[in-house]
C-alpha cells in the first residue's frame, strides 16, 4: 500500500468515538510510531483481535523527531562519559536501521579536524573503540588523516591551527520521513492513527480502562471514548506523576553549502561538545549545523533558537570556514529532548539513557533515549505491554527483520535499475528520480503517478506531485506539514509571505481553504524556520 489511505483519519476518529480500543498510543513522534508499528506487526503475525490506535495533537514528526541532526549514529561523544553500553546499543541499532530502511539511512563520512597532539591521541583511541563496539556490522574503519590530506579533502577548511585529523563513518536520515514510514507500515497492518487529534486521559474506570477525551483540532470538535491501555510517547509534553522529564533544547542553523565534498565535519569545541556540519537539502546544496544543548524552561510548544545559540553556532562556522561567501544562516530549527534527568549541572552531561515504566495509574510511559535507539525502546515497551497481558508473552518482535514498507536492498536495487526508464517515461532527469527514491523508496512509482503535465508557476512538476501525494497519502493537512515534514523545502531558503503564497494557493485548492485560512497557513509556516532577529 502507498502511504495512508485517504480516509484513514476519518476512519480512526469514527473508531475512537464512543468506542473502546485495546491500546491507545499518545504521540506521533518516532517512539509512538515505533510502538504502533511493533504492536501491529505482532498482532498480524499472531492473528490477534487487538484494536490499536495512535493520536497526535499536531502533525506526525513535526516536533522533536523531525528536527534532529538528521543522523543515525552511535554517539561518539558518549564514550567520554564511559557510556559504552549506550554506544554499543546505538551502533547495533544503526546497523538494524540500515538494513530495514536502506533508502532513508545512508552512510556518510565524517572528517574530524584535530587541534592538538593530546587530542589526536584521545580521538584516535576513542574512534578505535567506536569501531570495536560496532563489531562486524561496522560501516568502515576510521583512519587517521594528515594535515596535508585534510587540506586536500576539505580545501576550504581553515587548517591554520590543525595538527591532523581523522575520518570515520555514521549515517544520515530524513528523520521526519522515517517517522512517516513507520506509520505507513503500521497502517498497512491495521493500525488506526490520526493527527491534529489531542487525546487526554480523564478518568480510570473500575475495570482498569480509561475514559479519554478527544479534541479534533481541525474540526474543533470534542468527543469521548475508552482505552484499555494507554502508552504515553508524548516526549516533551509528557507529565508522568513520578518523573518529569528534563527538557534540553537542541538547535540547528542551515547555511549555504560549506563543505567541498560529500563528507560531513565533526568538530569538538573547547568544552568537548560535538557540532556537526552536514551536507544537506534536496540537492545537498546546504549545510546543516548543530546541535546545541540548553535547558528549556518554557512551554514545549514554543521551542525556538536563542540569540546565544545562534552566536555559538555562527562562531564555529566562522572558525572553520572564515572565507565562506556568507556566514548568514538561511533558516533555523529547534527541538526539545525529553531526558531522564540525572541532575547533571550541564545539560550536555545529562543522561541519554531511556526509561520505560508503568505509573501507579497503569499508564505506560516512554522517556529519554535517542532517535537511533527508538526501535529497541519500542520493542521494550511492547514486551512490557504483552507481559501485562501474559497470554501473548511469547509473540516475537519483528521490527528488526521486516524491511520498512518492503524497502529491502533487493527491492531498492531493482527500483534504482529502472530509474533511467522511469525518468524517460515521465520526462524527468534521472537525478530527479534518484532523489525521489532516496525519500520515498518503493513508493516512488506511486508518487510519480501524481506528476502533472506542467509546472504550477514556480512550483516544479516534481514538487506538485510531492504536494499531492502528501495531501492524499501522508495526512498533510497544513502548509507546514508539506514544507517541514513531507519535505525540507521550508528550511531550504529564506521565505517571505509573497513567495509562499503560490504554495498556499495550490495546497488550498487541494484542501478547500478559504482566503482567511490560506493567509493563516502562510504566517504559521513562516514562523517555523525563522531565525530571531530576521524579518518575518
Amino acid at each position: 500500500m502507498s502511504g495512508f489511505l485517504p480516509d484513514l483519519r476519518a476512519r480512526t476518529i469514527t473508531a475512537l468515538r464512543d468506542n473502546s480500543v485495546d491500546v491507545l498510543i499518545l504521540g506521533g513522534g518516532i517512539n509512538g510510531a515505533g510502538v504502533l508499528r511493533d504492536l501491529c506487526l505482532r498482532r498480524a503475525s499472531a492473528g490477534l483481535s487487538l484494536s490499536i490506535a495512535l493520536a497526535e495533537q499536531n502533525h506526525f514528526a513535526s516536533a522533536t523527531s523531525g528536527k534532529t541532526s538528521q543522523l543515525i549514529h552511535g554517539g561518539l561523544r558518549y564514550l567520554k562519559y564511559l557510556k559504552f553500553a549506550l554506544v554499543k546499543e546505538s551502533l547495533r541499532e544503526r546497523a538494524v536501521l540500515r538494513r530495514i530502511a536502506p533508502h532513508l539511512v545512508e552512510p556518510i563520512a565524517f572528517l574530524l579536524p584535530i587541534y592538538s597532539r593530546l587530542d589526536k591521541m584521545k580521538f584516535l583511541l576513542g574512534l578505535t573503540l567506536y569501531d570495536q563496539l560496532a563489531g562486524d556490522q561496522n560501516i568502515s574503519k576510521h583512519r587517521e588523516v594528515s594535515k596535508t590530506e585534510l587540506r586536500q579533502l576539505e580545501p576550504n577548511l581553515d587548517t591554520t591551527e590543525v595538527v591532523g585529523g581523522a575520518l570515520f563513518y555514521d549515517c544520515t536520515v530524513h528523520a521526519a520521513r522515517f517517522v512517516l514510514e513507520n506509520l505507513f507500515d503500521a497502517a498497512a497492518h491495521g493500525g488506526y492513527l490520526a493527527n491534529y487529534l489531542r487525546a487526554t486521559p480523564v478518568e480510570r474506570q473500575p475495570d482498569g480502562s480509561w475514559l479519554v477525551e478527544y479534541h479534533d483540532r481541525l474540526a474543533d470538535e470534542k468527543f469521548q471514548g475508552y482505552a484499555r491501555k494507554i502508552i504515553n510517547a508524548t516526549g516533551a509534553w509528557s507529565q508522568p506523576g513520578d518523573r518529569k522529564p528534563r527538557l534540553v533544547r537542541g538547535s540547528h542553523l542551515i547555511f549555504p553549502r560549506l563543505t567541498s565534498e560529500d563528507h560531513a565535519i565533526a568538530y569538538f569545541d573547547e568544552n568537548g561538545r560535538i557540532v556537526f556540519l552536514i551536507p544537506w537539502g534536496s540537492e545537498r546544496q546546504l549545510t546543516l549545523v548543530g546541535t546545541t544543548d540548553v535547558d528549556h524552561n518554557g512551554d514545549p510548544d514554543h521551542a525556538r533558537i536563542s540569540e546565544d545559540e545562534i552566536r555559538y553556532l555562527v562562531k564555529i562556522v566562522q572558525k572553520l570556514y572564515p572565507n565562506a561567501p556568507s556566514h548568514a544562516p538561511v533558516a533555523a530549527y529547534s527541538a526539545l529532548r525529553p531526558l531522564v534527568d540525572n541532575e547533571a549541572h550541564n545539560p550536555t552531561d545529562a543522561s541519554r539513557e531511556h526509561k520505560i515504566w508503568n505509573t501507579p495509574d497503569g499508564i505506560l510511559h516512554i522517556l529519554g533515549g535517542k532517535y537511533t535507539t527508538y526501535r529497541q525502546m519500542s520493542e521494550e515497551a511492547c514486551n512490557l505491554y504483552f507481559k501485562e497481558t501474559s497470554t501473548f508473552l511469547s509473540i516475537p518482535c519483528k521490527t528488526a527483520s521486516e524491511p520498512l514498507n518492503g524497502n529491502s536492498d533487493k527491492a531498492l536495487a531493482r527500483l534504482r535499475s529502472e530509474a533511467a526508464a522511469l525518468a524517460q517515461r515521465h520526462l524527468l532527469a534521472k537525478v530527479e528520480v534518484d532523489r525521489l527514491i532516496r525519500d520515498y523508496g518503493v513508493h516512488t512509482r506511486d508518487l510519480l503517478a501524481f506528476l502533472p503535465s506542467e509546472d504550477y508557476g514556480p512550483i516544479s512538476r516534481v514538487l506538485c506531485a510531492r504536494m499531492d501525494y502528501a495531501v492524499q497519502h501522508e495526512m498533510a493537512l497544513r502548509l507546514s506539514d508539506f514544507l517541514y515534514v513531507s519535505t525540507h523545502l521550508g528550511f531550504e531558503r529564506t521565505w517571505d509571505a509573497q513567495s509562499l503564497e503560490v504554495y498556499a494557493q495550490r495546497m488550498g485548492s487541494l484542501l478547500n481553504w478559504n482566503s482567511a485560512r490560506q493567509a493563516r497557513e502562510i504566517m504559521q509556516a513562516l514562523e517555523v524556520s525563522r531565525c530571531p532577529g530576521t524579518a518575518p
